[in-house]
């Protein structure tokens, strides 16, 4: 018995419901296919699934053999796709999923450059509004760590640090005019996320280290003029001069650089992100992954600093 073909009929069975529509797609007899299948089964002395007339029931030894063959099945795929593509001929869908804000301001604005280098590669950008860890079933992962530490069974990569900076736009400054201390931030009018509880500002360039030198610690009014936890949305009420925010620093980035926002206390940051792609260490890496990782890695820098302040 071919075992890695009998695995992949079995796989294939599973996948079509049955044994004639599997047998068709993989232009082999219905005989060949279940005789596969039942060889499969007596190879591993264990029933994979149960046949009726009109369905296919696996068993709970089949669904964890069709799990792990899955994974085995696409390694291999993996690793016979990277020795035979060259790097010009790269192609095939990358599943990746990006806090929605970095994807918004970052990740979609270097896509060009990536997509005019490597053409039959398709990004599918997955950016949900809450990421509650990463997800394995990515082929990366791109996460934020505001301790730069990340914990889990992946490999990971650090693609740059970005600040927490108080921003409003200059006309706004101008009427309720421009804090020089944190503790006279509370006096302008903030919207932020309604989870905040207290701000800590930083010497921003202590922040990166922690250091407890210097920090201030204010505790925002109740009566804010707006809450709202998505970040694009406190972005563009603090554009439209609602009142003062804090944004990462590749956020306001562009905003900053054409004058439609002003730092509000520059010299002095809330908090730092640490941006790190990860993806599964478990699982052979496709060169279209490991392509498009070492561009992030080279877009963003890889070190421990922030490009957008310079620091």
């Amino acid at each position: 018995m071919d075992r890695l073909q009998a695995m992949k009929v079995f796989c294939r069975v599973v996948d079509r419901q049955g044994f004639a529509a599997a047998a068709r797609e993989l232009d082999l007899s219905p005989s060949v296919v279940t005789r596969l299948v039942n060889e499969l089964e007596a190879h591993l002395g264990v029933r994979l699934m149960n046949r009726t007339t009109r369905t296919l029931t696996l068993t709970a030894a089949g669904e964890r053999y069709v799990e792990q063959a899955r994974g085995l099945l696409q390694a291999l795929d993996d690793i016979e796709s990277e020795a035979a593509s060259a790097t010009s001929d790269l192609s095939g869908r990358l599943r990746v999923q990006v806090p929605p804000a970095f994807a918004t301001h970052q990740v979609a604005r270097v896509l060009p450059a990536f997509v005019a280098r490597y053409p039959r590669i398709c990004i599918e950008l997955v950016a949900p509004n809450v990421m509650e860890g990463i997800d394995d079933s990515f082929d990366l992962c791109i996460v934020a760590s505001s301790s730069g530490q990340l914990e889990g069974q992946f490999v990971a990569r650090r693609l740059t640090c970005s600040h927490i900076i108080a921003c409003a736009t200059p006309a706004f400054l101008d009427q309720h005019g421009r804090p020089t201390h944190p503790s006279d931030y509370l006096a302008l009018n903030l919207v932020h996320p309604a989870y905040i509880q207290e701000m800590t500002f930083r010497p921003e360039r202590e922040a990166l280290h922690a250091k407890p030198q210097g920090r201030v610690t204010v505790v925002p009014s109740q009566q804010a003029v707006m809450m709202t936890s998505h970040v694009d949305t406190l972005y563009a009420a603090t554009l439209a001069g609602l009142g003062a925010s804090g944004f990462p620093s590749y956020v306001a980035d562009e905003a900053l650089k054409d004058g439609r926002l002003e730092r509000v206390l520059p010299g002095w940051s809330m908090s730092v992100l640490h941006l790190f792609a990860t993806y599964p260490s478990r699982r052979y890496m496709p060169m279209r992954s490991r392509v498009f990782l070492d561009f992030l890695v080279d877009v963003f820098g890889g070190e421990e600093r922030d490009p957008w302040l310079g620091i």
